[in-house]
């Protein structure tokens, strides 16, 4: 049986159809368009997962919600394939940068577009935020500037989780050209055949 995948555009769970299709699992596509006054998810979300968010799963009986577990339940499923290599450091880059894409990462991300829809006092409230995310994205620089991927040599779950909140800052908070070696990581994920696959599936996504 295929798993569902409850997929919501230009949203986090453009990463779970890349994981599958790197992975080789069976899947189909749910889609679901957001509302175009507000933003948010549709409420049909709600009949899968009482949050009505997106990305969800479901495999046969099995309901998984939140990208970072869905993330570990298919890594798991594939008997491992894209987790860690078996190096002490290597697996905990890996666990760190599966958390810190959402834990650290994403919520300054997130508050700069709130408050970037907010007239006049939201403006100038953003740039409070953007030098705590170029916190972040120096620490990111540092990391691929030292080797090509997240966890480790080799090309992991970590990079995909990674990918969203990178290519949200490439569109809206300040990753440049300043900052070349995240700029290659992302042009490298992108040429991916199972990106390419996962875009081909999911339909449009602005931040690809």
């Amino acid at each position: 049986m295929s798993i569902m995948v409850h997929h919501l555009e230009n949203s986090r769970s453009q990463r779970i159809l890349w994981l599958l299709e790197e992975l080789g699992l069976d899947y189909v596509v749910q889609r679901y368009e957001r509302n175009r006054v507000t933003m948010l998810a549709p409420p049909e979300l709600k009949r899968i997962h009482p949050l009505g968010k997106s990305p969800v799963i479901q495999d046969d009986q099995t309901v998984v919600a939140e990208t970072g577990a869905i993330i570990e339940y298919l890594v798991e499923k594939a008997d491992g394939k894209l987790g860690p290599s078996p190096h002490r450091q290597s697996v905990l880059r890996y666990r760190h940068f599966l958390h810190y894409a959402e834990g650290s990462l994403m919520p300054p991300l997130l508050l700069k577009l709130v408050l970037g829809r907010i007239p006049l006092l939201g403006k100038r409230a953003q740039k409070r935020i953007q030098p705590m995310i170029d916190v972040h994205l120096d620490f990111v620089e540092s990391e691929l500037s030292g080797r090509a991927w997240f966890a480790g040599d080799r090309f992991s779950a970590a990079d995909i989780m990674m990918s969203f909140p990178l290519e949200a800052a490439r569109s809206r908070a300040g990753l440049d050209h300043h900052r070349p070696a995240t700029i290659a990581w992302l042009e490298t994920i992108h040429a991916r055949p199972a990106y390419q696959a996962a875009l081909a599936k999911g339909g449009p996504y602005a931040y690809a």
